[in-house]
């Protein structure tokens, strides 16, 4: 049955290797089921309605895009947009109510079906030239290193700035984008901080596990590593109880459409739509390609299948309280296990529904044992760059922004966009015009939109 239902001999792996993916991308998504409620909370809405909606969309959803697509792609609350979300609708001070805020993102949502069903989506895939696409699985790889530099504080931030900034923190509960270069520096962290050395001992057993290629490396790396934490004390063993949260406080359904068309909300379902669009693109390209699912030129015929699922999952996301869901990149580490086939979403999936029950468990996974994936990860994800045509300077600097605005801005729209806008301009200046798709000059036109508009 698993054999007709995800086609593994045709995609030469076992359901050994895709449960072990499956395990290994859900541990390095898991800190999402503590962070997205600590993020929303801030809006006023119910941590533990956050963490059901959480657990239930990315299960589902994820579960949907193996079942449905056989894609190893893990969606989930993405972070970035719920900090934004929890911005537009803090309880201190923002634009609009969460009611709101949900039912911006389940238009969103409703917009990317409409996208999807009338293959505008489908386009850019065809649209975006090989050497972005290349460089967007580099840029994904480095970018995801990045996330685990700093979860495991191997790279720490030195911030030396003036009382004012630091009053204007305070008062905007921490957040503040005033902050010049100058003002902070990037440092190597404290090696016998906890964190910091249990993260670089996991790095080793990680990396030894891989040059000895043991099938399971990363998930047995991010075990063994936890384990280390307990003596350590990078993994806290002392709040471990059985507990099943309190759920008699939900938020499913409670996004309120008829204020979201009285409010004035275009802005904010265009910024989540956005967004959305370019990050799902960069990260289903990158990952895909990597895992053999989208050939040379960056087609797939389950490509438009991916994006009607992660269209639906969006709205069916806000629809259970929580943010917009997304493809993450996090599912690299399960691609790099090995994972090929659909039954790695249907693990991943499975363990988010499971992690409603046996949430204590998986909450001690600390990220100091799954930081040492993410990195590693990025080594991965590397190879794409050899594909860059880097003697020809109108495909190798477009490819090149791609993969540095990625991890160097913290966001894989930031790198995309700038690949677009560059190719085009430089295309259309040294005389290529002829090598630009149509739906490159639209991309070009609302990119250059969206960044003026973000200045203003």
């Amino acid at each position: 049955m698993l054999e007709r239902l995800f086609h593994l001999s045709e995609r030469r792996t076992n359901v050994r290797t895709e449960i072990l993916a499956g395990l290994t991308t859900f541990m390095t998504m898991a800190y999402i089921l503590a962070v997205n409620p600590s993020i929303l909370s801030q809006t006023g809405m119910d941590p533990n309605a956050v963490f059901f909606a959480t657990a239930v969309a990315a299960g589902l959803v994820t579960m949907a895009m193996g079942l449905f697509v056989n894609f190893p792609i893990a969606l989930a609350p993405g972070m970035g947009l719920n900090a934004y979300f929890a911005v537009v609708a803090s309880a201190h001070g923002g634009q609009f109510s969460w009611q709101v805020a949900l039912a911006a993102v389940f238009i969103s949502g409703i917009i990317f079906v409409i996208l999807t069903v009338t293959k505008i989506r489908q386009i850019l895939v065809t649209a975006v030239p090989a050497g972005i696409k290349s460089g967007i699985t580099v840029g994904i790889g480095l970018f995801i290193t990045i996330i685990g530099l700093k979860l495991s504080h191997i790279l720490v931030a030195e911030v030396h700035t003036s009382s004012d900034v630091i009053k204007t923190m305070t008062a905007q509960n921490g957040f503040v984008n005033s902050l010049h270069f100058w003002d902070w520096d990037l440092k190597f962290g404290n090696i016998l901080a906890p964190d910091t050395l249990t993260a670089l001992i996991g790095l080793a057993i990680i990396a030894f596990l891989m040059a000895k290629r043991v099938k399971g490396a990363l998930l047995f790396g991010i075990i063994i590593t936890t384990l280390i934490g307990i003596p350590l004390k990078a993994t806290n063993i002392a709040d471990f109880h059985w507990a099943l949260p309190n759920f008699s406080n939900l938020a499913v359904g409670a996004l309120d459409l008829k204020g979201a068309f009285t409010t004035g909300i275009g802005t904010l379902i265009l910024t989540f739509t956005f967004v959305e669009l370019f990050d799902t693109f960069g990260t289903l390209v990158g990952t895909g390609k990597k895992a053999g699912l989208i050939d040379e030129e960056g087609n797939s015929p389950a490509i438009g299948k991916a994006m009607l699922v992660d269209a639906l999952g969006v709205s069916f996301g806000a629809l259970m309280g929580t943010s917009t869901v997304t493809s993450f990149v996090e599912s690299a580490a399960g691609i790099g296990e090995g994972g090929r086939t659909g039954l790695t979403s249907v693990t991943t999936g499975a363990l988010f529904l499971l992690s409603l029950i046996l949430a204590p468990i998986f909450i001690i996974v600390p990220d100091a044992a799954t930081a040492p994936a993410l990195i590693t990860v990025g080594l991965l994800m590397m190879s794409g760059i050899k594909d860059i045509n880097f003697d020809d300077f109108t495909e190798a600097i477009p490819a090149f922004l791609t993969i540095i605005m990625m991890p160097f801005t913290y966001s894989i729209a930031n790198g995309v966009s700038a690949g677009i806008v560059f190719y085009t301009f430089l295309k259309l200046t040294t005389g290529k015009v002829k090598e630009i798709h149509w739906m490159m000059w639209i991309l070009t036109i609302l990119v250059i939109y969206r960044y003026v508009a973000l200045a203003g």
